[in-house]
């Protein structure tokens, strides 16, 4: 490791690396058996999404993945984070698999290896099969069974040839966006399904674990990629500080509670007994979720700021995940979510690097021991062409130099950080924003799909090659 921070230079087996989900890239929603999950159902309903965009075609990585893989090693990376598609490879979300399905992730894996990419797997990235959904959905127990079920078949198909896993993404928003505030699939506005969706995401990943476990070999790793919130008070008044501990329950303690420390906060059954009553927790399954990981994954954009309602200031305002007459936070309408100071990005987030540092040391200091990626981190801008057709995009080589460098300063603090996926490789359908918001370091023509590489993924690329950060102002 080196002596000074200042050299911004990472340990010799860090990956660079680069995200992307399944249902946001990949089209070819009807083929090779593929059925609809609950973000086709809900895109193709009215309203929902920015001018009622779909994944339908998303940037046809289905049927250009072999290009997309040579851009990839043409940048240098040496990981690449995807999700498989649920309803791709197991239809009906219970039963055999589709092979068909399962071919396509072969092919992807064996196109990364032969170019010397890392796969790292991800296995929920929100596209639950719309017929679990009818069943239920993630509020019903039964389908954290469904889930390790999907988990072992994938598990058994690949885990010779994936070495990283992860069993969900995000699994706040799947829960909080998706059954509380309705603005993600399946689009339900039920506080008290949001908590049930939330413990049965829970015990999924901790039943998947399980699962993948007996599948593969042992030196596979298997972690979860988290969006905790950096939850800062807006003073330190103690109704305030409360205020960041309710938040703090429900956007993270939710989760890493018994995944790390093998309980619920208290303060989150207290905080939320009028929403609940948290008796679908039956015995054992805190156990079956504090299954032991190999690796925890991160994903940041902006921290959250929050304070205790007072006068006439009441509920959730600008608390960044999209407008909703419904809040994603149960049983917290008397805390007041407030924009942060600073520059922002295309999402209306505040860019504040320093919150990446925050979480990356909270949890060093949550999980000792335990490895840390940073599976997610990256912004939306509102990139065009120039005359020349390059696509110049200094505002996010800033971010990400911003960003990677509070990832070193955390490793010089003792963090241990193994790896950076940037989100996301190339642009793509952003779920309800649809193709409104531009996330890739690669700029696609959604007209033609085109992939033209922006300046931020010469700049990446040079990072990824040297080990170490190119100043902020250049443009490779």
């Amino acid at each position: 490791m080196p002596d000074s921070v200042s050299s911004l230079t990472f340990p010799p087996a860090f990956l660079w690396g680069a995200a992307t989900s399944a249902y946001q890239i990949e089209g070819a929603v009807r083929e090779d058996g593929r059925t609809p999950s609950i973000w086709d159902t809900f895109s193709h309903t009215p309203g929902k999404t920015a001018g009622g965009e779909t994944g339908d075609i998303a940037v046809d990585h289905y049927h250009r993945y072999r290009d997309d893989v040579a851009l990839m090693a043409e940048l240098g990376l040496t990981a690449y984070r995807f999700s498989v598609s649920w309803s791709r490879v197991q239809p009906t979300g219970r039963g055999p698999v589709v092979q068909r399905g399962l071919d396509f992730y072969r092919r992807l894996v064996d196109e990364l290896l032969a170019r010397g990419i890392k796969p790292a797997l991800t296995l929920y990235h929100w596209d639950l099969p719309q017929e679990l959904e009818d069943a239920g959905g993630w509020p019903v127990r039964d389908t954290a069974f469904r889930f390790a079920e999907y988990a072992q078949l994938v598990g058994e198909a690949l885990g010779d040839r994936v070495e990283h896993w992860i069993t969900l993404n995000e699994p706040w928003c799947s829960a909080f966006l998706g059954y509380g505030s309705g603005v993600h699939a399946p689009g339900r506005t039920d506080p008290a399904a949001s908590l049930r969706a939330a413990h049965h995401l829970n015990l999924g990943h901790g039943l998947a674990v399980s699962a993948l476990r007996a599948a593969l070999p042992a030196r596979n790793q298997i972690a979860i990629s988290l969006n905790s919130s950096v939850v800062r008070p807006l003073s330190q008044d103690p109704a305030d500080v409360a205020a960041a501990r309710r938040i703090d329950d429900l956007a993270n303690g939710v989760f890493h509670g018994p995944m790390l420390h093998g309980a619920y906060p208290s303060t989150l059954f207290d905080a939320t007994r009028s929403v609940t009553d948290w008796s679908y927790v039956l015995d054992g399954d805190v156990n079956t979720i504090n299954a032991p990981l190999d690796a925890l994954g991160l994903n940041y954009y902006t921290p959250t700021l929050v304070s205790a309602a007072s006068g006439d200031i009441k509920g959730p305002r600008a608390d960044g995940h999209g407008s909703s007459e419904h809040s994603p936070w149960p049983a917290a309408d008397d805390i007041v979510f407030h924009q942060t100071p600073g520059e922002r990005t295309e999402m209306g987030w505040t860019i504040d690097p320093t919150g990446l540092y925050d979480l990356l040391m909270r949890y060093t200091r949550e999980a000792p021991g335990l490895p840390l990626y940073v599976t997610e981190n990256g912004a939306a801008y509102d990139d065009k062409p120039d005359p020349d057709g390059r696509v110049h995009d200094p505002e996010r080589i800033a971010y990400l130099h911003g960003h990677l460098s509070e990832v070193r300063r955390a490793i010089a603090d003792g963090a241990d950080v193994r790896g950076y996926f940037l989100w996301s490789l190339m642009d793509n359908f952003e779920w309800a924003y649809g193709y409104d918001k531009r996330f890739g370091a690669v700029y696609v023509d959604y007209t033609t799909l085109e992939r033209t590489p922006k300046s931020s993924a010469r700049w990446y690329a040079e990072a990824a090659r040297t080990g170490a950060l190119p100043p902020a102002d250049s443009a490779a």
